[in-house]
């Protein structure tokens, strides 16, 4: 559509002018500059002119762009006609030959856009959302139950109803599967409808909010105190802005549930009386702990959160802009505690009592149920920050752990949990096997597993340390009786470990991912099944941990292919201690 110009009236932040290339490492980590030039060359190709007796393919589209874009700085009006994978919304220049990138927009919008950075040989733009000049039909702000909104890096999706997110993200896991996989289509099922989240507001048990040091302490490094200034002012405490390396001052997350939310209250307080103290920035801890008692007991007495001592702060990462310490430079951040947790809600339930409190201490222990099982971890280390979701989306791994009953074929009797954390799948799905092992790089994680274990009265599984790359040396579980579960961080499984699973051919892989591009990228491996075994892909499905953000999880569950190259049983395992080779 036609572009309204206007130059910027007010002072703006000059991005980093720099180019952004296609790189091969990008696009095997599944960047979000590598899943937004596959939303882009298809937007392209899908608007392109027929060019001989057809029309261009996707990766065709490569040529400059011959509409000259705007200056950076003015503002535009854009028509959206699509959401990437990224979140963010794709509109066509009025030739459609060119790409505005705009966040916090939906398809059939009409909005005000200020342009920010040019990439001419990928034929797109970044441009920061201004206003909506037509909303969608699918639009509707009163939704939003953030002040932040369209500001805040967190969340992308609250003007859309649930329904409109739940379907958007089943198409990331689509798009993820043609664009990283290299998988022919009829070799990739159906992808089922994404399994919503109880709680769209008010889930996510673990927040980490920071404040930069004070000016003039930027490039300090970690350590060296230096004789910079300190803080004459209270700095922003908060999140990331959206596309900006500038922390916002945030009041509250209403994505957070009441437990962190109160958290974040008392810490900001804190901060500001104790402002003349600090030298650095700092990254806040706020982790909720459920504390469970049997109802017959009497309720502990709650005490008045206004005197309660203020929490502490500590260091930790996650997704979407509000746990992602990454964004800002911890290198001139300290590590802080202080006081006891604060007791927020109690719940009452059929026959128990839940008490919630904000855990503030890096080191101290966090406590989640699920259903009936117990974990407690580290407060600062990894666990699933939405609890609302977790009984539904373990029953739908337990539903799919194992196979179809065949008449021939052995029954599974072994987990392999692979990247085991705190021990959720092996001991959650323990009972379904004769003997399990869960194995990860971290040492803390795997004496929590045991921990968790113990306190779970499960008795057939045992955990070690051990890079997942170098495996399946130590196993010795007949891969014909054998399930391995994957959950790997966002990169992905490495091709030495995917090797290794190929050889080693277990009956049964199911693939939890929290990058669905990358787990798209090894599942095509695990098909292709050069060097080993080799998999059919059962099912697909996404999973709704984080509403209102553009973030889904993949669960992929495959099979091996009877008729690939044959795999030999190991030596058959009665008792779990024999698992690992001495």
């Amino acid at each position: 559509m036609p572009q309204d110009k206007r130059k910027n009236q007010g002072p703006g932040q000059k991005p980093q002018n720099r180019k952004i290339t296609k790189k091969a490492k990008a696009a095997i980590e599944g960047s979000f500059t590598e899943v937004l030039l596959h939303d882009v060359k298809r937007l392209l190709a899908e608007h392109s002119k027929p060019v001989g007796d057809g029309l261009e393919k996707p990766e065709e589209h490569s040529s400059k762009s011959t509409y000259p874009p705007p200056e950076r700085f003015t503002e535009i009006d854009v028509k959206i006609s699509d959401i990437s994978s990224t979140g963010d919304g794709i509109g066509l220049s009025g030739n459609s030959d060119h790409v505005y990138v705009v966040p916090f927009t939906v398809p059939g919008d009409v909005v005000r856009a200020k342009v920010v950075n040019h990439f001419p040989q990928d034929n797109y733009t970044l441009a920061d959302f201004i206003k909506v000049i037509e909303p969608s039909t699918q639009r509707d702000d009163s939704r939003a139950k953030c002040p932040y909104f369209t500001k805040c890096s967190g969340c992308q999706f609250q003007m859309l109803s649930y329904d409109d997110q739940l379907a958007h993200k089943k198409t990331i896991v689509e798009r993820a599967y043609r664009n990283f996989s290299n998988l022919a289509p009829g070799l990739v099922p159906a992808i089922g409808e994404t399994m919503g989240s109880p709680l769209q507001y008010g889930y996510r048990t673990k927040l980490t909010p920071h404040f930069d040091g004070p000016p003039g302490r930027s490039s300090m490094r970690k350590g060296k105190e230096g004789n910079g200034p300190g803080f004459t002012e209270v700095p922003p405490i908060g999140f990331m802005m959206k596309g900006r390396k500038t922390t916002m001052d945030i009041e509250d997350c209403p994505i957070g549930t009441d437990a962190v939310r109160q958290g974040m209250k008392r810490e900001r307080a804190r901060v500001a009386k104790e402002i003349a103290s600090y030298k650095r920035g700092a990254t806040v801890l706020l982790r909720e702990s459920t504390k469970r008692t049997p109802k017959e007991m009497p309720k502990a007495p709650q005490p008045n959160i206004s005197e309660t001592a203020p929490i502490a702060a500590s260091i930790d990462g996650n997704v979407n802009g509000i746990d992602e310490t990454s964004n800002a430079d911890l290198s001139s951040r300290d590590l802080l505690h202080s006081g006891p947790d604060i007791l927020v809600t109690a719940t009452t339930r059929d026959d128990f009592l839940d008490e919630k409190t904000c855990i503030t201490d890096f080191n101290a222990l966090a406590t989640e149920y699920i259903d009936q099982y117990v974990f407690n971890n580290m407060a600062g280390a990894f666990f699933q920050n939405n609890n609302s979701i977790l009984p539904s989306f373990n029953a739908y791994i337990r539903d799919h752990i194992l196979p179809p009953p065949h008449p021939t074929a052995k029954p599974i009797r072994y987990l392999i949990d692979a990247y085991c954390g705190s021990g959720l799948f092996t001991i959650t799905l323990s009972s379904l096997f004769s003997a399990s092992i869960g194995i990860d790089i971290a040492p803390p994680s795997i004496k929590a597993a045991h921990e968790n274990a113990k306190s779970n009265n499960i008795a057939n599984a045992t955990f070690m340390t051990a890079d997942a790359s170098a495996l399946f040396a130590k196993v010795t579980y007949a891969p014909d009786e054998t399930v391995v579960v994957i959950d790997p961080p966002r990169k992905g499984c490495d091709d030495n470990f995917l090797q290794q699973l190929l050889r080693f051919g277990p009956r049964r892989v199911v693939y939890v991912s929290c990058n669905v591009h990358t787990q798209a990228r090894d599942v095509g491996v695990l098909v292709e099944g050069q060097g080993g075994a080799r998999y059919d892909l059962e099912s697909l499905r996404g999973f709704d941990f984080f509403p209102q953000t553009g973030h889904v999880e993949g669960v992929a569950v495959l099979n091996r292919v009877e008729d690939a190259k044959s795999v030999e049983s190991g030596p058959m395992v009665e008792d779990v201690a024999a698992v690992v080779a001495s």
